[in-house]
């Protein structure tokens, strides 16, 4: 197992996400197997374990407890996050967090995040009204968390301004979602180099983009076994961030043993890719979706009567056509009403500026419609959140 030094941690570089466990008929979480995989996980050195308080509409923290409860507890190091993303009528950091340490059966957190900080929620983990990061600093100077960070879908900027705000100094590492495909396309190049910079360790969620990256097309997978016959397209996707400057920890959402054993595997020994290798992912990258190819120069905005930012609609668009994803969902929700791609006019002249010939009117109205077919990240929270409370009324 390869392992990385964190301050006194000596952490597996392979972590075991618990977001999309494996699953029985009726959808519930399959005890037996997840308890086999932690076993397996275990023996063959991964000591990190990650959960979160709406992960399988609250049942994954309390799964990972029993599982956990097996090993002596300085044996393994466990993650958990407070939901301040989730949109609610109210956050109570006490209720929630002392609900996580008895669902997980622990005393102690050894990592604990901010969920998901981003352009909704950022006000909400700042607002002194809740004082949500006051109350989980104090659990840390009490020993009750060891290490305090947070995790982002957020654009740069946000981070930026996280990181420069009132709490960024105890922000000892964080979480973003990295891989070759949303290098690009999400822009993580631009928040490695800012973490890098700032000296903060990085933590990778969706290291395989939700599966996609370890399901490639077959002539894809072909041209990447005609180099390495021995690994598959999952092992390239973690090859490939196991070289990424300030990388510390690499979670994976394993859902069945296999997938397990596969990773593993890669993280057994450092087998770098060669910059040929590389160059082949940021191609079959290139390829995995149909957008536009927008290089972000901006000369398109300086003619927008309505004052868009329109690099950062292609940018959505583009993930859009990857899939239908939370992530431009949420971002296009905290633009004002005058920002959205619905006020797009359609006059032209951001098209008439573009050296890439793009059909930005065109573009932006196909995006409207796509986010207007798309369930709103307001309801996806709103219907998470009721099963949440309803979970939490039935275990009072």
């Amino acid at each position: 197992m390869i392992y990385k030094d964190f301050q006194e941690c000596r952490l597996s570089m392979l972590g075991f996400g618990t977001m999309r466990l494996p699953l029985n008929e009726d959808k519930s979480i399959d005890a037996a197997q997840t308890a086999a995989m932690v076993k397996y996980a275990i023996d063959h050195g991964v000591n990190y374990f990650d959960t979160a308080y709406p992960y399988h509409d609250g049942k994954s923290e309390t799964v990972v407890g029993e599982c956990l409860k097996a090993y002596p507890r300085e044996s393994f190091f466990l993650a958990d996050k407070f939901p301040g993303h989730q949109i609610s009528e109210s956050y109570y950091p006490q209720e929630i967090f002392e609900d996580q340490l008895r669902k997980c059966q622990v005393d102690y957190f050894d990592f604990y995040l901010m969920h998901n900080v981003n352009e909704n929620s950022i006000d909400i983990y700042e607002d002194p009204k809740w004082g949500i990061l006051d109350y989980f600093v104090k659990q840390k100077q009490e020993g009750r968390i060891r290490h305090l960070g947070f995790s982002s879908h957020g654009e740069p900027a946000l981070l930026k301004r996280f990181l420069d705000g009132p709490y960024g100094k105890y922000m000892e590492f964080c979480q973003i979602q990295l891989n070759y495909l949303d290098w690009d396309l999400q822009k993580a190049g631009e928040k490695v180099a800012m973490l890098n910079e700032r000296g903060i360790k990085i933590w990778v969620m969706e290291p395989l983009r939700g599966g996609k990256l370890a399901n490639l097309s077959l002539d894809r997978a072909e041209r990447l076994a005609v180099l390495r016959p021995d690994e598959s397209p999952a092992a390239w996707a973690l090859r490939w961030l196991q070289s990424v400057p300030g990388v510390t920890m690499i979670l994976s959402g394993m859902s069945a043993l296999p997938q397990m054993e596969d990773n593993i595997r890669t993280f057994e020994a450092e087998r770098p890719l060669s910059s040929s290798e590389t160059a082949l992912l940021a191609e079959i990258a290139a390829s995995l979706h149909n957008g536009v190819p927008c290089t972000g120069c901006r000369y398109c905005c300086s003619e927008c009567p309505q004052g868009l930012d329109i690099p950062m609609l292609m940018q959505a668009y583009n993930d859009f056509e990857f899939e239908t994803s939370f992530t431009p969902l949420m971002r296009m929700e905290y633009l004002p009403a005058d920002q959205h791609p619905s006020s797009c006019l359609g006059c032209g002249a951001c098209a008439a500026m573009c050296p890439q010939k793009i059909d930005i009117p065109g573009t932006i109205e196909k995006l409207n419609a796509k986010i207007e077919a798309a369930p709103s990240w307001a309801k996806i929270c709103a219907q998470r959140n009721a099963a949440l409370t309803e979970m939490r009324n039935n275990s009072k």
